[in-house]
């Protein structure tokens, strides 16, 4: 009877590069929505810091502004109470106590009012002394109120900008006994500052807005029919006061879209500046990304489950993957020498090879001197410039194949010198020291980058310890610093200089 051997090694063949095409496809998948998460985070926290430095820009120069008004209001202040005031003619009275008022932007007038509220003096020549404004918010508001803060009012507008809408600094003008005895008053154009934020081109669909603290809205670029609403009682606005500053993404309660909030209270004024963008603009170009990306995967991992050939090319790329990863953790990506690792590699192999060869093994420790101090002066990215420096330079000292320099940590370099004697190894290190001497400041006018290097030489035994070695080199290490730095000591394994 014929015996028939069937094999069974073509289904296993089969079944196993189901489950590694599979593999493949969940894989790429995930990676995908790994690196598409993770491009959208991206997008995100860029979209932020540019609306935070827009942010930063807008309070910088609102609370420029108003400390121009501010120091106008106290020059009026402090000239109205001058002495000789009634001595002086009006024209140089007048020039007297606008001065500083010529030099604010955009400003809708001057005015002094006393405790009844009559006008004593004003910048504008339409404002006839005498007259009284007392219902002004500006004046109830500091007649009112027992302290010295600056008031800034809502918008309102004025004849003598023709309509425009302003609004208004005012300071309390106080007696010696604390008694109310006038208001001075500012009035800007709000027109300031959407000239200011025109300027600032976020998209259609994105604002920037200035808010007081009390809930009203001063303005809004671009401008929306909502100007000067009362905004108290919105959730965005009231979240915006109790962080006072940073970003989130809510759904506004007005337009009913998405949008980034970046925002920040202006000093110590009751102002907060507000940029919002609308989150499908900052997202649309990452949403036309996903779907490209999305679209050519899927139609990626569909060939891949057809076409057995693509499982040999992703195990070839992954072998490639791999190589490069092996280089990647022997080398330091700061000064791309070799790494830590790589040094006790290469030493321990040099090391068993002067056991057999009976030739000597040297290795040279180096420092850069006042490391620290240079960065806490300079900072680390003068720091990690200084180091590649050092470590390219180092680099030029390789000549052979069997030499290695690399970074042993922080701000020390090893250099790993086989069947080299004590004398060269002495040279050698004397070369390194002059030439980064030699080297230009990182920064123009800084201080030049030194070294100490410590050297030791041995002839390999048996018996001989590798820990010990470099313990040798690192104790003359340690006495170059200790003889004032940027100089070579040299010892050999006994310890002798």
């Amino acid at each position: 009877m014929a015996i028939t051997h069937h094999s069974s090694k073509p289904p296993i063949t089969q079944g196993w590069l189901l489950i590694a095409m599979t593999a493949c496809v969940i894989a790429i998948l995930s990676i995908n929505a790994f690196l598409l998460m993770r491009e959208h985070r991206s997008v995100e926290l860029a979209a932020i810091r540019t609306s935070l430095n827009i942010v930063r820009l807008i309070d910088r120069d609102v609370q420029n502004t108003v400390e121009q008004y501010d120091s106008a209001l106290s020059a009026l202040i402090r000239v109205s109470k001058r002495g000789d005031l009634s001595n002086l003619s009006q024209p140089l009275k007048q020039m007297l106590m606008f001065d500083k008022a010529e030099e604010t932007p955009d400003n809708g007038g001057f005015f002094m009012l006393n405790a009844q509220g009559d006008l004593v003096v004003s910048s504008l020549a339409d404002y006839t002394p005498g007259k009284n404004y007392s219902h002004w918010q500006s004046f109830i508001e500091q007649r009112d109120s027992s302290g010295n803060d600056l008031f800034i009012s809502h918008p309102f507008p004025t004849e003598a900008t023709q309509g425009a809408c302003c609004i208004s600094f005012s300071r309390r003008i106080s007696g010696a006994d604390g008694s109310f005895q006038g208001v001075a008053i500012a009035q800007m154009k709000v027109e300031y500052f959407r000239s200011l934020f025109q300027k600032l081109d976020l998209g259609a669909n994105s604002t920037i807005s200035l808010i007081n603290t009390d809930g009203t809205l001063l303005i809004q670029q671009p401008g929306r029919d909502n100007a000067r609403d009362d905004l108290s009682h919105d959730p965005i606005f009231n979240r915006l006061l109790k962080e006072h500053k940073g970003s989130f993404i809510a759904v506004s309660s007005k337009h009913g879209q998405e949008e980034l909030y970046s925002f920040s209270e202006v000093g110590k004024l009751p102002l907060v500046v507000v940029v919002s963008l609308a989150t499908e603009d900052v997202f649309a170009s990452w949403r036309r990304n996903a779907l490209l990306v999305g679209c050519v995967t899927l139609m990626l991992c569909i060939t891949l489950l057809g076409l057995t050939w693509l499982l040999g090319r992703e195990l070839q790329l992954r072998r490639k993957a791999e190589q490069t990863l092996e280089a990647m953790i022997r080398t330091d990506p700061l000064t791309e020498l070799a790494n830590r690792r790589k040094l006790d590699e290469t030493l321990t192999t040099e090391w068993l090879r002067a056991q057999r060869t009976r030739k000597p093994l040297s290795l040279i420790m180096i420092d850069v001197d006042h490391f620290k101090s240079f960065n806490d002066t300079y900072g680390h990215p003068y720091g990690d410039e200084a180091l590649r420096l050092v470590g390219k330079t180092l680099k030029t000292f390789v000549r052979r194949s069997t030499d290695l320099v690399a970074r042993y940590g922080g701000e020390e370099f090893a250099m790993v010198l086989p069947d080299t004697h004590a004398e060269g190894a002495a040279q050698l290190a004397e070369r390194i020291r002059h030439t980064i001497e030699q080297l230009p400041p990182i920064k123009p006018g800084g201080i030049p980058i030194t070294v100490s290097l410590g050297t030791c030489t041995q002839q390999v035994t048996a018996d001989d310890s590798q820990t010990r070695f470099l313990h040798c080199a690192d104790q003359a290490l340690y006495q170059a610093k200790k003889n004032g730095r940027n100089c070579v000591v040299s010892r050999n394994a006994a310890g002798d200089a």
